[in-house]
């Protein structure tokens, strides 16, 4: 989720650094963008491709949506804090309408005088705020087997659609979201926060576009949450597979320029005993072999002290870049053809899109690594002939 960009817009949460660092010696320190250790937000993405709307009569004081982009928050419970805090700080956007069936809920995320304004319906009222012309966009953070449907009735409204997680667990219903989004000509950008992070959107460029560390050998993720989301909550946003590792899933994919792994081999454990009794773990470990030959392992973890801990390297024939939330800013360089220091304001800003194939195909390989862990065998996703994955039960 994208910070806007300092020369324009305050940044939607308070930016802590993230260190990218090439790992050689002797080496040279270059100026690199700074970054969000928290999920970064792409409010301000999603406000640029939503035009403001025309102004009508409702109970909503003028006060509160003059000058922005009038936005419905739909579900309240598996949102994001920055993806809160983004909202109450924005000045391009305003809150008009909350639909949530728990109110407590929507206390407990908004303060009374930032509620003052906006008005709280319940889902059974949702027409209310679609059928609202200040409404511009909807912002879905319901479960993913709610968002579609809601996606869809946004779409249809005439709203731009921002989903902070998956529109549904399902690929076709998902590919169905954007199907609708294309008949309808509005935007509907699903909430793969990492690829909105600086930092990543630094490395890449330099490990796609640079090819600053030559032919990738090794990709690595450790991605540990704090504080542990509730099992109930994490168990309604589809589980570890879909909340959680399906992030590192999409990153990896666009750091590689590969859509989906050839083989995916999962294991995993629930340390909490609620988890286990939901059937789903809360630590796991994913291991990936992409047609290129890079081997690539994701550490995800719903356990961590203190603070999260997101840690990102690649690993490539003229050196290793590391991305870790840990550390002061900072970047060296050494056995490379190309500079590793950033080149213009512009390309350190433009947001990138997500679009409806890197979607599914991240629904399908998060599948996958759910599927390998139930059932303690590799997938093999190489055969595209079919849409199911295949089970390889031979000795890895």
């Amino acid at each position: 989720m994208v910070p806007s960009p300092p020369s324009c817009h305050k940044p939607l949460v308070p930016l802590q650094p993230v260190t990218p660092t090439v790992s050689t010696a002797p080496p040279r320190e270059d100026p690199t963008p700074s970054t969000s250790a928290s999920r970064p937000s792409a409010l301000p993405a999603f406000r640029t491709r939503t035009s403001a709307p025309e102004a009508s009569d409702s109970a909503v004081p003028a006060s509160q949506h003059s000058g922005g982009i009038g936005l419905a928050l739909f579900g309240v419970g598996l949102a994001d804090k920055a993806l809160f805090q983004s909202l109450l700080e924005e000045n391009g956007c305003c809150l008009l309408y909350v639909v949530e069936d728990q109110l407590e809920e929507v206390q407990r995320a908004f303060g009374a005088e930032f509620l003052a304004g906006t008005r709280v319906l319940r889902q059974q009222d949702a027409g209310a705020a679609l059928s609202d012309q200040r409404v511009s966009g909807a912002v879905i953070c319901s479960p993913p087997e709610e968002a579609s449907e809601i996606v869809i009735d946004a779409l249809r409204a005439g709203k731009g659609v921002f989903c902070e997680g998956l529109p549904s667990l399902d690929r076709q219903r998902a590919g169905a979201c954007f199907d609708e989004a294309d008949r309808c000509g509005r935007p509907l950008v699903c909430g793969f926060y990492k690829r909105f992070d600086p930092a990543l959107q630094f490395l890449r460029r330099k490990v796609r576009d640079s090819r600053a560390l030559g032919r990738i050998h090794r990709v690595g993720t450790v991605s540990s949450t704090y504080p542990a989301a509730a099992p109930s909550l994490l168990r309604a946003a589809g589980g570890i597979f879909y909340n959680a590792a399906v992030h590192d899933i999409d990153i990896v994919s666009l750091l590689l320029g590969e859509s989906a792994p050839d083989t995916i081999f999962s294991l995993g454990h629930a340390f909490c005993a609620d988890l286990a009794q939901l059937k789903d773990a809360d630590t796991v470990a994913i291991s990936m072999k992409f047609r290129s030959g890079a081997i690539v392992t994701l550490d995800v973890s719903q356990h961590c002290t203190k603070t999260c801990d997101h840690r990102l390297e690649v690993h490539g024939s003229q050196g290793t870049l590391r991305v870790d939330n840990q550390n002061p800013l900072g970047i060296t360089e050494h056995g490379t053809s190309v500079s590793l220091c950033s080149q213009t304001q512009a390309d350190r800003t433009e947001p990138p899109t997500v679009t409806k194939e890197q979607v599914l195909c991240a629904i399908r390989v998060a599948a996958a690594a759910q599927q390998s862990w139930r059932t303690g065998s590799a997938v093999d996703l190489h055969s595209e002939a079919t849409d199911a994955p295949v089970i390889k039960t031979e000795i890895m």
